[in-house]
């Protein structure tokens, strides 16, 4: 079996645990604390999903990311959750605060789905279009 966890870093990254829980759903898997206050590791699930994150710092990963407010805004990689009651989830995120860019709408393809960014302008993607149930 092969797995794909996204992988993110935030200047806040404990903010960041706190809003994605708040907004999203996600649940706390694994924390673990970093020096000065900071966040070395992190992995939070959602359902079967997971993603891992952590603080922004100089390191040897730290160095190959970049926070999208470091590059204008733009991100070159975006997480696409599926998820169940996607009107709910909807609300949820925007009443957290999360920054509507796609509005919730009925795809082409089949599903419903809206797109927003978080607080440190990571871009995310939910919807109840499942491509493994589709076929």
């Amino acid at each position: 079996m092969t797995t794909i966890i996204p992988a993110l870093r935030y200047a806040d990254a404990t903010a960041a645990i706190d809003w994605l829980c708040k907004a999203f759903g996600f649940a706390t898997h694994l924390v673990m604390q970093g020096q000065t206050g900071t966040i070395a590791h992190a992995e939070l699930v959602l359902g079967e999903a997971m993603i891992m994150l952590g603080s922004d710092r100089d390191s040897a990963y730290g160095r190959l990311t970049a926070l999208p407010k470091e590059i204008g805004g733009k991100v070159t990689q975006s997480a696409y959750v599926v998820v169940p009651e996607i009107d709910a989830h909807y609300r949820r995120a925007k009443e957290a605060g999360a920054e509507i860019l796609l509005d919730i709408k009925d795809e082409d393809y089949g599903g419903r789905g809206y797109s927003c960014r978080d607080p440190e302008g990571h871009l995310w993607s939910f919807g109840s279009y499942d491509p493994w149930k589709q076929r």
